[in-house]
């Protein structure tokens, strides 16, 4: 746990880790706080808006009892489940059974496609998976193309032929259990990467994962926890965001967790919801915060007190960044990683000043550098790409079945994020681009980040993103899509307008020359923008 200090150089120098050989997700998150028989976990609201809340005793039970119906099913240590669950109960307590099994856990989006769905199940070979009457069709037309999928699970609605029913196999399933004895580096999950880049990659993490976020978590939530913390995201579970950048680290300190069965964020709702849990702390993906940005006048209509917000995923700008300040009262603290190596460096605004645009600094327990392509650590205000440090416990022990892509991930013991990016003079690292994503122009090598968040800054615009269009004459040329506002009308009058309204704010050659009204943006489930999609849809129109 992170020491309170007076300062970031503080903190950071007397941070040590402090990693057991033995060590088990579903004991550390769950079973230990159990004999506090009334202490909550999990607060959940179901669509229809009823509530049910569950306490760490509760799931310390339910998942014994549903780790004793996957053994009778035949699941035992290193078999590999999948759950295609959303935000709920079942999920939570899905995950904690199959680590005390010592099974390897797969999170899968419950907006995969049946095409999606087999490629995840095929490549890791899992034997069983947990859903719901809503999701189970998807895989019933896929069953007979998994060969290693012996058992389906159903939690709510009709199990239907074939498929046990969850509740059921727990009612039998004694809430006795022993835990599998298992060390902090066994295998206990696999995230599947979003793919952005070709097939997605099965990211396979150790037990250890969970102690690895746990000081990112305290450090970007200003020592998290304090008196009355609860906790709160949008983003599914289903990504490492969601799972281990809140559930389980939150449970790891005994903190409830508020969870939502949602099918689509509605940001008039997250007000609501935030004021009637009395929500403090909360994980937001920039889409989120955007779309929350459109909602009017929330002071006056919801009684909120938030204490933390943290954001990832991409760079906010001032604009998200003022907004955190002026409408929910506090600093947001951007942070910064991925699926592979999560949650390295971020912000701490009791202890470090928010230097806008920028990701912050490398969490406590993390060397974090820009390197050059041989490795080497670049000089301050060089652009390179950003690196972790092996061996480290928040990192991915290699790519499931995948050697060739473990390797490339690597130069000497740096882990490559493939993201570009600069430190300064003061450690604070900024990020430029995608090492695809950079757009090469009459000489000049441009970041969308800047150019995005001077578009948000329009009036006009609700959201837009910029990639290089190819050009003849200045190999690239900066090219926009935007996304209006409902109530504007997108005109080529206002096309000349936001040009020139980036122009003379950023420079001259960063300006969109081309700007392309869409109704709206190619993303990844967990809110990302495609901009490689938006180039392929440029190159097929050439």
């Amino acid at each position: 746990m992170l020491q309170k200090r007076n300062t970031y150089d503080e903190v950071y120098q007397g941070f040590h880790w402090q990693i057991p050989e033995f060590y088990n997700i579903g004991i550390d998150v769950c079973d230990k706080w159990a004999d506090e028989r009334y202490r909550l976990a999990l607060i959940y609201e179901d669509e229809g808006g009823r509530t049910e809340k569950f306490t760490f005793w509760d799931i310390k039970n339910l998942s014994n009892r549903l780790a004793n119906a996957l053994r009778a099913n035949g699941i035992a240590r290193g078999d590999r489940v999948g759950i295609l669950l959303p935000q709920c109960p079942e999920t939570a307590i899905t995950h904690i059974a199959v680590y005390k099994l010592g099974a390897i856990a797969i999170p899968l989006f419950t907006l995969f496609g049946p095409d999606a769905l087999e490629y995840r199940l095929m490549n890791s070979g899992a034997k069983a998976i947990i859903t719901d009457g809503a999701n189970v069709e998807k895989l019933l037309q896929i069953r007979d193309r998994l060969p290693e999928l012996k058992i389906i699970f159903v939690t709510r609605g009709k199990p239907g032929a074939g498929v046990v029913d969850f509740w059921k196999a727990l009612e039998k399933g004694s809430s006795r259990f022993e835990a599998v004895p298992t060390k902090a580096d066994d295998p206990a999950l696999i995230i599947y990467t979003s793919g952005t880049t070709g097939p997605p990659k099965g990211a396979l993490h150790a037990h250890r994962v969970v102690l690895g976020h746990v000081p990112g978590v305290e450090f970007f939530h200003n020592f998290f926890p304090k008196k009355e913390d609860v906790y709160w995201t949008p983003a599914d579970w289903a990504w490492i965001g969601g799972l281990i950048d809140v559930l389980l680290p939150s449970w790891h300190h005994g903190v409830p967790v508020v969870a939502y069965r949602a099918k689509k964020f509605d940001p008039e709702q997250a007000f609501y919801f935030i004021a009637k849990y009395g929500i403090r702390n909360a994980f937001m993906p920039p889409t989120a915060l955007k779309m929350m940005r459109q909602v009017r006048d929330p002071k006056s209509r919801y009684d909120y007190r938030m204490r933390t917000i943290g954001c990832g995923g991409e760079t906010l700008g001032e604009e998200l960044l003022d907004w955190g300040r002026q409408v929910m009262d506090l600093e947001i603290n951007e942070f910064y990683g991925q699926t592979e190596v999560n949650l390295v460096v971020g912000n701490c605004c009791e202890i470090m000043p928010v230097r806008r645009g920028s990701m912050g600094k490398p969490i406590p327990g993390h060397r974090v550098e820009v390197v050059n392509v041989e490795g080497n650590i670049v000089p301050p205000g060089t652009v390179g790409e950003i690196a972790i440090l092996r061996p480290d416990p928040v990192m991915f022990l290699n790519y499931w079945q995948n050697p060739q892509a473990t390797r490339d991930k690597f130069v000497g013991d740096w882990s490559l994020t493939g993201d570009l990016g600069k430190k300064d003079e003061d450690g604070y690292l900024w990020y430029v681009a995608r090492k695809d994503d950079v757009i090469t122009s009459s000489g000049y090598r441009i970041g969308p980040a800047e150019i995005e968040d001077c578009l948000l800054k329009h009036p006009a615009v609700s959201m837009a993103a910029v990639i290089g269009k190819p050009d003849p004459v200045r190999t690239e040329v900066v090219k926009a899509f935007v996304v209006v506002k409902p109530d504007i009308t997108a005109t080529e009058g206002l096309a000349a307008e936001i040009r020139e309204f980036v122009k003379t704010r950023l420079a001259a050659h960063e300006y969109p020359r081309e700007v392309e009204f869409v109704a709206e943006l190619p993303m990844t489930s967990t809110g990302k923008i495609i901009r490689g999609e938006l180039r392929r849809r440029e190159i097929e129109k050439m």
